[in-house]
């Protein structure tokens, strides 16, 4: 092999790896920097600034609508729609009622799901029940405790039902950027943009949204966590099977608790943080473990020209 063509398929291995650790590290920042926006609009209202100020970033610079597909189906791009909004809508409900480590750590068994599901493999199962030790050793104390270290029950169940959006995101997501290309970021958030901004005008109030102070930090928070991290995945996504994109984000939840301190001050017990480390492991351990590729998984991760 040619030194060029060897060059080429390192980079074509580790570009998209870099990818998904860019996207990890934009998506946490952008996550501790809109809270700042809940005061003003509330959990939803920052979602709904997130995702339309995103959508607009993403159409002006993709332009979609240039190199529309020829006849896709469009279950697969709406799928991914919806699982990006109801993941970013429950995210911030999550993170407006638990410390941010927390509620990224439980949002991450969605990932973790789709690394291990469906095997049959012993291994998977020791994986699987690390990661419930480590579920438990982020809410378990939380949730019998009292005063400040009480962990709301109803941020629990909105960061399981980020969790539940993420898993979906993986799975539409390969399929959707394997049929539109360069233009699924844009279409994703866009349509996930009309699923949220309603919920976000029916709790803030157009008023609300529109205020001109608010503009310049939901254009940061939007930049960082939407147009860059969506279109990082989305480039990352069809060069990989979705068990490797799932396995490369272990790292997430120490991203958000290193965001959550480092950003908001939020400190975890040690009980917590055991159990973000137990979910680490966990996802570290399923991709030790994980099968190796065949040629032909790895001809279908080419994208279409």
């Amino acid at each position: 092999m040619s030194p060029g063509r060897t060059r080429a398929s390192a980079l074509a291995v580790v570009l998209p790896f870099a990818a998904v650790i860019g996207a990890t590290c934009a998506f946490q920042v952008g996550a501790s920097l809109a809270k700042g926006l809940f005061p003003a609009v509330g959990a939803e209202g920052a979602a709904a600034l997130r995702l339309i100020l995103g959508a607009g970033m993403l159409m002006a610079v993709l332009r979609p609508w240039r190199n529309w597909p020829g006849a896709v189906a469009l279950g697969p791009l709406v799928g991914l729609g919806v699982a990006t909004g109801g993941a970013i809508l429950f995210f911030y409900l999550a993170i407006g009622r638990l410390p941010q480590g927390v509620a990224i750590a439980l949002q991450f068994l969605g990932p973790l799901g789709v690394a291990i599901a469906g095997s049959r493999r012993a291994s998977d199962l020791v994986w699987a029940a690390l990661a419930a030790a480590g579920v438990w050793g982020l809410v378990g104390h939380g949730l019998t405790a009292g005063g400040a270290d009480r962990l709301d029950l109803l941020g629990v169940v909105f960061a399981l039902a980020a969790a539940a959006s993420w898993a979906a995101y993986i799975v539409w997501g390969q399929a959707a950027s394997r049929a539109y290309g360069h233009a699924t970021p844009a279409l994703a958030v866009g349509i996930a943009a009309v699923m949220v901004v309603p919920v976000g005008i029916h709790h803030a109030g157009l008023e609300a949204l529109l205020q001109p102070h608010l503009l310049p930090l939901a254009l940061v928070v939007a930049l960082i966590s939407t147009a860059i991290p969506f279109t990082l995945e989305m480039y990352a996504l069809p060069r990989m099977p979705a068990r490797t994109f799932a396995v490369l984000t272990s790292l997430e939840p120490a991203f958000g608790a290193l965001a959550g301190l480092l950003l908001l001050h939020e400190r975890l017990a040690p009980a917590q943080l055991a159990g973000v480390l137990a979910v680490m492991a966990a996802a570290a351990g399923a991709a030790w473990s994980s099968q190796p590729r065949t040629p032909e998984d790895l001809a279908s991760d080419i994208p279409p020209t």
